[in-house]
């Protein structure tokens, strides 16, 4: 009887310890057997819950005596499963067609369908691709090479946006080459990351340059000139005071726009902490504020709220943009991460709704420290010249979501980046030595050249630069006495030739970068001097031949006036040399776009 009894006691105690905190993981998958990102799953009867990552893989602590899971999905039935004693279930959800039917969110709440007219479901409507020819994208005049003994300095805002490559990829998928103005080659440079070296002192950022060969333009130079922003722990990363600001309008109303925009906030929400906290804002006709600030620890009801998102309507941006300030003012967190994610289109068409408009509204108001971010979705009428303006004047980071590989690359690989700002009005200058430079040109960054005075002017707005981000830039420089078919000069018969100085300065030039710490108004000098000391290409670093042939395929497209012998087969020879790493597939991927391209351009 006492063994009895000891065997009973030991079996409850193991009881208890399986049923104590042990972790349950799975995937879940469609009928088809394909994986669902963004599915709630909750512990029934508690408020403890996640949602599945971009491959449809979840993880949940189960606490004692809970024993079922609830899993929800738009467009999905919900299911119920019992949890025995396996750590791992596989689920599968069916499809429900009428699932999105019940409920709308409108600007000012929540109404049942049957209450209104004119409200159609998001996903009942079949998938078309509209007429490209609406899409609106700002046209920039390409860099040109400028007189070093002129024009010594060169200067220029840098930019962490990554938007143009999603974009191009988007079109590259969909059968079509992208419109010259859509390729902005610094976006696309910018869209990978690099293997610089990290800042070792107490500076946010590190400079890091290389000088060799131009691939594309024999007897010219290319300039490689790299910045590292500190990486930040994710543990150590401030507080955050997020607006999610929601484009819910008409024109949202398509699977890659209004869904991707759910499922890509979701895996930003698994993301938070118990200490953020997350308002939701949405506008149509009008703007409304749909969940008011909650804990990053009660993820159920931040997911419920925008999963209850549903397109239909005008689009007051306007509007919506001054009520997400307002809501982000009235929660600032002092020395905390104070922003808005603005996801839409761009198709504003109600109120303040003018590129210019838009501007003046954003400049007043980045002022009050809060952060402007912009993502971009869909196609057809996508507005890019007014998304990509708003993030750089809302001193935020502008991305184009193009599925939901892209959303989980924004928001989960890159989520310090994204979101937590280390320098705030970066800017480059560069001093050109006449010695060595004949003249030189700045590879893309069109939109962000400043004038040379803006360089020491704190009151000039420049570019951020978050945790963990990386920024590159390349120039192309015609070395003296080299011959080329870009730049020439003739002497003038009126000049006197000025006696240039005698110097034993190997110096080709000096590149200085100006920052402000996030909450400071003074900005702080770095400098460093390139040598006249060069590789050839083929044994320059695989930054440098990665970023060119990034830039080479850019050149192409945009059918630059520079592109020399550019060519696919170079670009993509020279990107399989330098693929690296590669642990995200990122490299790989774009050398099968530049495969795809050019058999593209050879059927055209």
């Amino acid at each position: 009887m006492k063994t009895k009894f000891i065997f009973a006691c030991l079996f409850l105690c193991g009881l208890v310890a399986w049923t104590n905190n042990r972790n349950i993981s799975g995937i879940v998958s469609d009928s088809s057997g394909s994986s669902i990102p963004g599915v709630s799953v909750q512990v029934k009867g508690t408020t403890i819950g996640t949602t599945t990552d971009h491959s449809g893989h979840f993880t949940i602590k189960l606490p004692n005596g809970s024993t079922k899971l609830v899993f929800r999905a738009v467009g999905y039935l919900s299911k119920e499963v019992h949890i025995a004693k396996d750590s791992v279930y596989n689920i599968q959800l069916k499809e429900d067609s009428q699932a999105l039917e019940e409920v709308v969110v409108t600007g000012y709440g929540i109404q049942k369908r049957r209450e209104m007219t004119g409200s159609v479901s998001v996903l009942a409507m079949p998938y078309q691709y509209p007429q490209p020819s609406v899409e609106e994208y700002a046209t920039e005049s390409e860099n040109t090479f400028h007189d070093a003994k002129k024009e010594p300095l060169t200067t220029f805002s840098i930019d962490v946006d990554r938007a143009s490559y999603s974009n191009i990829r988007r079109y590259i998928s969909d059968g079509m080459l992208p419109p010259k103005d859509a390729v902005r080659v610094e976006e696309m440079i910018n869209y990978f990351e690099y293997d610089y070296q990290k800042p070792i002192d107490d500076k946010p950022v590190i400079i890091y340059s290389e000088l060799t060969d131009s691939p594309w333009n024999k007897g010219l130079k290319l300039l490689h000139i790299g910045l590292q922003a500190k990486q930040i722990a994710t543990e150590n990363l401030p507080a955050s005071n997020l607006v999610f600001l929601i484009d819910v309008s008409g024109s949202m109303n398509s699977a890659n726009k209004l869904p991707l925009v759910k499922s890509g906030l979701k895996l930003l929400i698994n993301q938070l902490r118990a200490d953020d906290k997350v308002a939701i804002v949405v506008y149509a006709g009008a703007a409304g504020l749909v969940l008011p600030p909650t804990a990053g620890s009660n993820k159920i009801a931040i997911i419920d709220a925008l999963e209850k998102l549903e397109a239909g309507g005008s689009t007051a941006g306007g509007a919506g943009i001054q009520l997400a300030y307002k809501i982000a003012k009235e929660n600032f967190i002092k020395n905390g991460n104070n922003r808005i994610i603005l996801a839409s289109d761009g198709d504003f068409n109600v109120g303040v709704s003018g590129v210019k408009e838009l501007e003046s509204l954003i400049e007043n108001e980045r002022k009050t420290g809060v952060y402007l971010s912009v993502l971009g979705f869909g196609m057809g009428n996508y507005k890019d010249n007014r998304m990509e303006v708003l993030a750089d004047k809302g001193n935020g980071n502008y991305a184009y979501i193009d599925n939901q590989q892209e959303a989980h690359k924004t928001f989960v690989t890159e989520f310090g980046g994204t979101l937590f700002t280390v320098a705030k009005d970066v800017k480059f200058q560069l001093d050109f030595n006449p010695k060595y430079v004949q003249a030189y040109r700045l590879i893309g960054y069109e939109n962000r050249v400043l004038k040379n005075e803006d360089f020491n002017n704190d009151q000039k707005d420049a570019g951020e630069i978050g945790s963990g981000h990386t920024v590159t830039a390349l120039y192309e420089i015609v070395p003296v006495g080299a011959k080329n078919n870009y730049f020439s000069t003739d002497k003038s018969k009126y000049q006197v030739e000025k006696q240039e100085p005698t110097t034993t300065s190997n110096e080709v030039l000096t590149i200085k970068l100006r920052y402000k710490n996030p909450e400071e108004d003074k900005s702080l000098l770095i400098e460093k001097t390139v040598l006249d000391t060069h590789v050839s290409f083929n044994k320059s670093s695989e930054n440098l031949r990665w970023a060119a042939s990034v830039a080479e395929l850019g050149l192409l497209l945009r059918k630059s006036d520079y592109k020399g012998t550019a060519n696919y087969a170079h670009i993509i020879a020279a990107a399989q040399a330098a693929r690296g790493k590669d642990e995200e597939g990122h490299r790989a991927e774009f050398i099968k776009i530049v495969k795809t391209i050019q058999s593209m351009d050879k059927a055209e």
